[in-house]
């Protein structure tokens, strides 16, 4: 009986022949993956691709950001007036306890005109009120006045912000030295640390005889 062509065996496939079916089904499915992705980088880029924005790495948000810094930086105060003014109180509050030159200029004038106005028959205690009372008087008033501006300018730095961190203590100290001045300069004014010096008796009449 002779075979066929239904009936006869089929020859055995080769190696090299099994080698480049394998090859051109990798190759197939290397060509069908890569299509998607070959036409979706081919796909223009913009915001109505795929919904994103011009700027994908935001970098104009960056430079806004950097701008509104930069204003915040030169807007916010330096602190220098009121380092400044921390400063004129404290030199101000020890001014006031030792002495102003204006101070002594007008106990001077005081006591000029207290040796213009009195008159050959003036008594010893208005001497003494005219001369020197009125002159101690008027150098407590000018260094209460420069005592008192101390004080006032050392509480205003308290009450300032952004200020550095040594100029609290320096407005504490200058504070605490003008209502020391001033407290002084009060007490100088109504003598109720020494009293102005009183003229003495006058010597009783020696009797006739």
């Amino acid at each position: 009986m002779n075979p066929t062509p239904e009936t006869q065996n089929p020859e055995p496939e080769t190696a090299e022949a099994s080698t480049a079916r394998a090859t051109e089904a990798i190759s197939d499915s290397a060509s069908e993956a890569k299509g998607p992705s070959l036409l979706k980088a081919d796909s223009p880029a913009g915001p109505d691709a795929d919904g994103g924005s011009d700027d994908p790495e935001g970098v104009h948000d960056l430079d806004d950001d950097e701008d509104l810094d930069d204003d915040a930086v030169a807007a916010r105060p330096s602190g220098l007036g009121a380092a400044a003014s921390a400063v004129l109180a404290a030199c101000l509050g020890v001014i006031a306890l030792t002495g102003t030159w204006t101070g002594r200029v007008i106990s001077e004038r005081e006591a000029l005109i207290g040796q213009i106005t009195l008159g050959q028959s003036a008594t010893p205690d208005q001497q003494i009120s005219e001369g020197y009372g009125d002159a101690w008087h008027a150098t407590a008033a000018a260094n209460g006045v420069v005592a008192l501006l101390a004080l006032i300018i050392g509480a205003i730095v308290l009450l300032l912000p952004q200020r550095a961190g040594w100029v609290r203590p320096v407005a504490v100290a200058a504070a605490v030295l003008g209502l020391l001045g001033l407290l002084v300069s009060v007490g100088m004014y109504f003598d109720l640390f020494v009293a102005l010096p009183a003229a003495p008796a006058p010597a009783a009449p020696a009797p006739a005889g």
